[in-house]
């Protein structure tokens, strides 16, 4: 017989084995416990693997536009230039924000969340690193990246050291102000120039770039073979601990032996309460509450850019897209985990979605007053935090609800 007539009966033999396990394995769940999986095989590709694959590209783009500024000397750019890496940051921004819904695995496991995402940023801190000259020299290029990693520590990674140098009260820097010395009150006695700051910016960005290359690859085997090979260089764990699988894989296989997830509602309840629950909270309660309450008045998120409440309302919309099941996503999709709450008669599923829009609508409403930075005492701060909180509790009830079924 053709050798390749033989392969190809035998690619589907495979096939038809795989898809015969599939139905019995299907057979064996209840209904429920079907669309929650096929809920879930929605989320995963269409909610983390799509907000990761557009962080990682973004974050890349930072760096080659940062990296490319440094090269060309500040004296050569214009402010086109600068706006356009000031818009491409935000845009990286964005995608980081709309992941906060997701924090659990990688995230949080390998510390990529305090490392690249720690505020207040450490002015002082930066003052004195940027006013040494040998470790402004260390830097530079390629090798300046793993030395930020190494040697800068979170108070001064990430995306705040970055729009530090990009923005200030609310707006891109001006190319005369990098042209100049750096002229914040905690560089007082120091000199310090707008080139040297974009030459630390280059590093940080790099060192963004690199985890979030990390993120995508610990979530999604099929990611890019370039990011894979860059972790592999770093010498960095990609899959989850003792395992050789990603946390995108260990997802979709729960219910199954080796998975974290022994059933398809822990799954859910997991995504709810883990994902979507835990940034509601940290949203309302400690990234708007510590300033509002006066328990820090620094602890303010992104007050050089002036973004903060788009900040919250991107993290917001995070829990939107995880429970519609795709990102951007303004209505669910047919498979989605508020489809499944509504398919089956949970009678907190309105009140959920209501509370998902209210929240939205109550951070336009702060926003629409000002910058979070100016207006963090305002009435309107705490209504915010009010309907964020009982987002938070209807999240935890359809949670309850979904492990008892």
């Amino acid at each position: 017989m053709n050798k390749k007539l033989i392969l190809g009966m035998a690619a589907v033999a495979v096939a038809l084995t795989a898809c015969d396990n599939d139905k019995e394995e299907n057979s064996s769940l209840s209904s429920l416990e079907n669309d929650i999986k096929g809920a879930v095989e929605q989320y995963v590709p269409g909610v983390i693997y799509s907000t990761y694959n557009d962080l990682a590209t973004e974050s890349a783009q930072l760096y080659d536009l940062l990296a490319d500024a440094c090269q060309k000397g500040v004296d050569n750019l214009e402010q086109s230039e600068i706006d356009a890496i000031c818009a491409k940051f935000l845009q990286a921004r964005q995608s980081w924000e709309e992941s906060e819904a997701f924090l659990f695995g990688a995230a949080t496991d390998f510390g990529i969340d305090p490392h690249i995402d720690t505020w207040p940023l450490d002015v002082e801190a930066l003052a004195t690193a940027l006013s040494n000259a040998e470790q402004v020299d260390a830097l530079h290029g390629e090798d300046g990246i793993a030395y930020a990693s190494a040697k800068l520590g979170a108070e001064l990674l990430g995306f705040h050291g970055i729009e530090f140098i990009l923005f200030r009260d609310g707006a891109n820097r001006s190319v005369q102000a990098l042209r100049g010395n750096e002229d914040n009150e905690a560089f007082s006695g120091k000199t310090v120039t707008g080139a040297q700051e974009l030459v630390y910016a280059a590093a940080v960005a790099g060192d963004l770039r690199d985890n979030c290359y990390r993120l995508s690859v610990s979530w999604n085997p099929d990611a890019p073979q370039v990011w894979q090979k860059r972790c592999e260089e770093l010498e960095v764990p990609v899959t989850m601990t003792g395992s050789d699988k990603t946390y995108g894989e260990n997802m979709l296989q729960a219910a199954k032996a080796g998975s974290t997830y022994a059933t398809w509602q822990e799954t859910m309840a997991s995504i709810l309460v883990a994902g979507c629950s835990n940034i509601c909270n940290e949203v309302a309660n400690v990234k708007m509450g510590n300033a509002h309450g006066g328990e820090d008045v620094n602890y303010i998120e992104s007050p050089y850019s002036k973004k903060s409440f788009q900040d919250f309302i991107d993290n917001i919309l995070s829990i939107q897209y995880s429970l519609y099941g795709k990102a951007g996503a303004t209505a669910p999709q047919a498979k989605s985990l508020i489809n499944v709450l509504k398919s089956y008669k949970y009678d907190g599923a309105d009140a959920l979605q209501n509370k998902l829009s209210a929240s939205i609508a109550a951070l336009k409403v702060c926003q629409d007053k000002g910058a979070f930075v100016d207006i963090y005492q305002d009435d309107s701060v705490q209504d915010a935090m009010d309907v964020i909180n009982d987002l938070d509790d209807e999240l935890n009830k359809a949670a309850d609800w979904i492990v008892k079924q």
